[in-house]
């Protein structure tokens, strides 16, 4: 799966005879041979744009090797997702395995195509599951790429007890102050602490979501000391030590859609509560001008839509038939701005627009 900083990266770059590639792919490794052959027949097409375009022989070779290299590895052919993306030019090639399904696309122009890329991680069914009860935790890693996988964690405390240094959490405590629940409820919570602690060097930087499988106190008592930005709200309820990372996984994508459409719900809210303002356009020619001034935040666009023409430096908008999108551009202008760019279907977009932006400030 692409980075943030990969997007950014392929999204910025410019060279000519860049070539961007799109498939669909078999992932079980039976279907190697299959998705080889469907990637040679694109492969092909694309290399004759490239002779269509080359000024010289030598870049066109270089692309052809490139793509022969990946095209006989036979280890990268039996381990792909749903989807491949190929990114490459004379002077070097990217690839990524997707996990949704994409149509084939291919294009040679001096810039890759990243709206297909974009829809991959717009909403990502990737998250850490965070499995906790007094007999100890365990982090679950779930990506929609790969099966579920526990993640080692240096310092993760194995059980309550050991902790809070006691054989059991429910007896008196060595100077006689607490006992039963409340005593109890304290060392769940210097548990938790402790859970927290160890967590926070593989979370920092970090932006998947973080779900909490546990029973109650333990679940509130961890979300009320957790100081993760992206803890999620919903739980996964019960006393999880007997549950798989597998069945941990499928709960967790459950949690995933409904935070997603928690998402775009908010979204749409807050780009109907800013259009009277000015600070929320839809029309292409004024995207063009906040996207060149970085005023955009948020951009979603159509992830199946294509608006053919250009946008100058200034931020004027010109639509003619050209090799160009406008709404890949105004992506890249956004991104370059640290802005946010959602790829999206047709129907979470206001009706009849190709692209929604929410702006940081009104230009």
């Amino acid at each position: 799966m692409p980075t943030p900083t990969d997007i950014e990266r392929i999204a910025a770059a410019r060279e000519n005879l860049s070539v961007s590639i799109y498939m669909p792919t078999n992932p079980i490794p039976a279907h190697a041979e299959e998705n080889r052959l469907r990637a040679r027949g694109l492969f092909e097409s694309a290399l004759e744009r490239v002779g269509r375009l080359a000024e010289d022989e030598h870049a066109r070779q270089e692309l052809d090797e490139r793509l022969d290299a990946l095209l006989n590895d036979p280890d990268f052919w039996s381990h792909v997702g749903r989807s491949l993306a190929v990114f490459a030019t004379p002077t070097g090639i990217i690839e990524f395995r997707l996990p949704n399904e994409l149509t084939e696309y291919v294009s040679v122009t001096d810039r890759f195509t990243i709206t297909p890329l974009l829809r991959a991680v717009t909403f990502p069914q990737a998250a850490y599951v965070l499995a906790l009860s007094q007999n100890g935790a365990r982090l679950v890693e779930v990506s929609a790429d790969a099966p579920a996988r526990e993640v080692p964690v240096s310092e993760l405390p194995g059980s309550a007890a050991e902790a809070v240094g006691l054989r059991s959490i429910g007896g008196r405590s060595a100077y006689g102050r607490i006992q039963g629940d409340e005593g109890r409820k304290v060392r769940l919570t210097q548990f938790a602490r402790a859970v927290d602690h160890a967590l926070r060097p593989l979370l920092t930087g970090s932006s998947l979501p973080l779900i909490i499988a546990a029973a109650e106190p333990l679940a509130s008592i961890y979300r009320n000391l957790s100081g993760y930005h992206a803890l999620a709200e919903e739980v996964i309820p019960g006393n999880p030590d007997e549950v798989s990372a597998a069945d941990l996984a499928t709960a967790a994508r459950s949690i995933l859609d409904r935070l997603h459409d928690a998402e775009r719900a908010d979204l749409q809210d807050v780009f109907n509560s800013r259009r009277s303002s000015g600070r929320a356009l839809s029309d292409l020619s004024d995207l063009a001008r906040a996207a060149s001034n970085g005023a955009i935040g948020v951009l979603t666009v159509d992830m199946d839509a294509e608006v053919r023409g250009t946008i100058d430096d200034s931020g004027a908008l010109l639509l003619q038939d050209t090799e160009h999108d406008v709404l890949e551009e105004l992506a890249r202008r956004v991104l370059a701005g640290n802005g946010r760019v959602l790829a999206v279907r047709a129907a979470d977009l206001p009706v009849g627009v190709a692209a929604a932006g929410i702006l940081r400030f009104a230009i």
